[in-house]
């Protein structure tokens, strides 16, 4: 995020009128633990710092280490709930986080956290992340079954035309819970989670691509035959990278590939354990019993037609 001079100035104003000296470096090192005010200034420990000089210094330093976004969330917390069993009131709070979101971000009062507003911004990062910050996330991954196939057998405007749909289909599951398609590669994507509830997330969104596409299939697709996917859905750690290389090579999404790949039926949603971590029993029921895939147990959802 690229912070406006009027957004710092306003953060500025929020801890020079708020706090004392004491409580900015104690926030401050909340994000960057063993923050020195004194080194930090270059000013001797002998001689105090005035509280607008303190601040100023804690918002450079807190915004050079691209950690602005989780502070203000700390300061929205500790106006909320106090600190160490004492309240604290933050001025000019509201106006800075009304400034925030003015710049294309939501605040998301289940989890704290300041998000892109994906009505009017989508990024990979969800424009907060940093190059090689570790999270735990949960992925999809799909792939087209006999993709050549398909491709051969049909005209290049319809091919088109029903991928393009495959693609709105997955994109609108995936962004109604604030996921992210990290990338399309020819027959498959790689799409993460990382807020909102996450394993939950990516589920339900895994499952709604698997019931829209059979609609899909069954009075629009274009094509001379239904496209059939393979869906498989995997829980890890990954620091992210915008090199998509980096991230195939990552263990975990090497992982989701051969659960994809190896274990996953055509026309099925497979998951790996560590993804019902926390899911209400509701969905887990949807799903059906474990069956091997490799050294875990995974289980998969499908489209059940009464009859057949």
């Amino acid at each position: 995020m690229k912070i406006r001079n009027a957004i710092i100035t306003l953060t500025c104003r929020c801890l020079y009128e708020s706090l004392g000296t004491d409580m900015m470096v104690r926030l401050a090192r909340m994000i960057l633990p063993g923050y020195n005010i004194h080194q930090a200034t270059g000013i001797p420990e002998n001689i105090p710092i005035t509280a607008q000089v303190v601040a100023e210094q804690v918002v450079r330093d807190i915004i050079a280490r691209s950690r602005f976004l989780a502070f203000v969330e700390t300061l929205i917390g500790v106006d909320a709930k106090g600190y160490m069993g004492r309240e604290y009131r933050i001025l000019h709070l509201i106006d800075l986080v009304k400034a925030i979101m003015a710049e294309g971000y939501c605040f998301d009062r289940g989890t704290g956290l300041f998000m892109e507003n994906s009505a009017e911004r989508v990024s990979p990062n969800w424009g907060r992340l940093e190059e090689g910050e570790e999270n735990n996330f949960a992925f999809l991954r799909l792939d087209i079954a006999k993709n050549s196939s398909l491709v051969k057998s049909n005209p290049a405007a319809k091919i088109n035309s029903a991928y393009a749909q495959l693609r709105d289909i997955v994109s609108k599951a995936v962004l109604k819970r604030s996921g992210r398609v990290w990338a399309w590669e020819g027959d498959g994507c790689l799409c993460a989670f990382l807020f909102n509830q996450k394993e939950r997330s990516a589920l339900l969104a895994g499952m709604e691509i698997l019931q829209e596409l059979y609609f899909y299939n069954l009075v629009a697709n274009p094509l001379s035959t239904p496209i059939r996917i393979r869906l498989a859905g995997h829980c890890g750690p990954l620091r992210y990278s915008e090199d998509s290389l980096a991230i195939k090579k990552a263990e975990v999404v090497r992982e989701l590939g051969d659960l994809e790949s190896k274990y996953t039926d055509v026309d099925s949603f497979s998951v790996s354990p560590n993804l019902f971590l926390g899911v209400d029993k509701v969905i887990q029921d949807r799903f059906g019993p474990e069956k091997s895939g490799g050294s875990i147990k995974l289980r998969s959802y499908a489209i059940r037609v009464e009859g057949r």
